[in-house]
């Protein structure tokens, strides 16, 4: 019996070297990567695989920036106090049943968990609940940019029919009615009075908290040399060079604030979503949708604008294919063809083997935190 343990244990430490050696076969020494990369110097790792169009804005990914606040809504502990209270009352929906965290649950990686969020009466949106996660770093908000500023951002679900179904006019008139209320706002403007601008931006402010604490990869690249494994290692690698990643996915925040056709419009097919050409109605628009920031991705799925992709393999395998966009034929040579959506150039087929593709959604849990228990306000002011 000790014999054949012996045995088998040979066996499998023979089977793990083979499989080190195939994946980092491409002259890539493992220990010269650990070093470099925890260096706390990004000048000297590996030159990013970037296309030239991205390197007049190309920040390579690191840790988070500060958050930053705008001057004609300064933080206070009042203030996001209010906000948090305001993000959890359902009293802002008409029902008086939805809150802005029905669908952005801290539990649930401050989204909703499902394929498209769902609203009033239970009907069903159109696209995935995006994270609030960081969402402090973006320079427009929603999937197709639609909103300028995370002030902006909050009346959009209030006001939606399909989300919280709520008349703006009525909002403030019923917040007024919660007497409760007057001091919180006293507290954070400095005055009793309840407007709709002060709502949108106290909501503005909480969010503006939702930002991820320092990660395994922050600590990584920051000096600690044994916060990430191999395989860790070898996916950032791949993620900066042959995956190609950081051509979108790149800054702190690994979003690069812009829009891109990522071959996901499902054109001519029942789920089919324009993205930003629906807000802009510019035809170079047709199926942009904005870059997610991949931080905290592990805990944010499903995945994509429309939420069809189950795991985090689906994702990195469909962008490996390069982003196959089929088009329903029965459109060609119809009017519909000058909103054909092209897919950007950025996307390319990879050829990322089975293991490589595992390193790459290892690397992204090292970006992904644990979830911290939020506590709701127990009771609303009355």
């Amino acid at each position: 019996m000790k014999k054949t343990g012996l045995a088998f244990f040979g066996i499998a430490a023979v089977g793990a070297v083979l499989v080190l050696s195939f994946r980092f076969k491409e002259g890539i020494d493992i220990n010269e990567l650990r070093k470099i990369y925890s260096s706390g110097d990004p000048s000297t790792w590996p030159a990013a695989n970037i296309d030239e169009s991205v390197k007049p804005t190309f920040k390579d990914i690191g840790p988070l920036d500060s958050v930053p606040y705008p001057t004609d809504n300064p933080t206070n502990e009042d203030k996001r106090n209010l906000g948090k209270m305001l993000f959890f009352d359902p009293r802002l929906s008409s029902s008086g049943q939805l809150a802005c965290a029905s669908c952005h649950d801290p539990q649930l990686g401050w989204g909703d968990g499902r394929r498209v969020a769902f609203g009033h009466d239970r009907k069903l949106g159109k696209r995935n609940a995006m994270t609030l996660f960081n969402t402090a770093f973006y320079k427009s908000f929603f999937w197709d940019g639609r909103a300028k500023s995370l002030e902006d951002q909050a009346q959009f679900p209030i006001k939606d029919n399909l989300e919280m179904h709520q008349d703006l006019k009525e909002l403030a008139v019923k917040a007024r009615k919660y007497k409760g209320y007057e001091p919180l706002f006293k507290k954070a403007f400095g005055t009793k009075d309840i407007t709709l601008d002060k709502v949108f931006k106290a909501i503005a402010t909480f969010e503006r908290t939702i930002v991820s604490p320092p990660s395994r990869f922050d600590l990584f690249v920051g000096g600690r040399k044994d916060a990430l494994k191999d395989n860790e290692i070898n996916g950032l690698h791949l993620f900066r060079t042959k995956a190609r990643c950081v051509n979108c996915h790149n800054s702190g925040f690994f979003s690069d604030n812009q829009f891109h056709n990522d071959g996901q419009t499902l054109w001519g097919s029942e789920n089919e979503d324009l993205g930003r050409y629906n807000v802009t109605k510019n035809k170079a628009d047709v199926g942009l949708f904005k870059t997610p920031s991949l931080r905290e991705v592990s805990n944010t799925g499903p995945w994509m604008h429309h939420g069809n992709f189950p795991s985090l393999k689906d994702v990195v395998q469909f962008y490996n294919l390069g982003n196959p966009a089929p088009i329903q034929k029965k459109y060609m040579g119809t009017s519909r063809d000058s909103l054909l959506p092209t897919t950007s150039p950025l996307l390319k087929r990879l050829n990322l083997s089975v293991s490589e593709i595992e390193d790459i959604i290892a690397f992204l849990q090292t970006i992904t935190t644990t979830p911290r228990r939020v506590q709701p306000p127990v009771d609303f002011p009355k």
